[in-house]
């Protein structure tokens, strides 16, 4: 029996492509979107669709990374972690907007912490942390244990936006409100 056909462009099953509903932005600093190995395999991972969002962003999955290879050799000045670090106060928004590059860790939360945990050089890094005033529009289909926890996509956007003090990315969420819609069609088809 033959596969399904894949969309070449977003690599999604034809039958639910997301291309329509995905946009192009560059940021204003560069992306690099770490994915823990474990959540490149889940079918609705947002990072891909965020790579294919921010034109200068880079994907990497990995357990672990070197600073320098990741990162470059001046990776504690010139990055920023978007992630709440407990016990660290976060980057003044200023001295954030000086950074080149916005560093995103992409999985669960349970998944996240084992990144931090097996790359402790990860804390030494400024963070910026976000405090999210609505549910996630992910929420439907994928729940966070956490109030606060965003689709690695939303959280990029907002992190983006919240760099530029503007809200200049918020097209680029419409990529997850049509994966979300696509999927809760799918769980109302019988026989799906």
């Amino acid at each position: 029996m033959a596969g399904r056909l894949i969309c070449r462009a977003c690599e999604r099953p034809v039958s639910v492509c997301l291309c329509e509903a995905l946009v192009r932005r560059e940021a204003p600093l560069d992306l690099v979107i770490w994915q823990d190995p474990n959540e490149a395999r889940h079918r609705l991972s947002t990072a891909p669709l965020l790579h294919k969002s921010i034109i200068n962003s880079r994907l990497v999955v990995a357990d672990r990374c070197d600073p320098v290879a990741l990162l470059g050799p001046d990776w504690h000045q010139n990055t920023v972690l978007l992630f709440p670090l407990e016990g660290k106060p976060e980057c003044p928004l200023d001295q954030a907007r000086q950074c080149r590059q916005l560093l995103i860790l992409d999985g669960t939360w349970r998944k996240v912490r084992r990144l931090l945990l097996l790359n402790p050089w990860l804390t030494r890094l400024p963070h910026l942390q976000l405090t999210p005033a609505e549910l996630s529009r992910y929420h439907p289909i994928r729940k966070s244990p956490r109030p606060d926890g965003l689709s690695t996509l939303e959280a990029a956007v907002a992190g983006l936006n919240r760099l530029q003090g503007t809200s200049g990315f918020d097209d680029v969420v419409g990529v997850l409100d049509r994966l979300v819609e696509l999927q809760l069609a799918a769980r109302k088809t019988p026989g799906q």
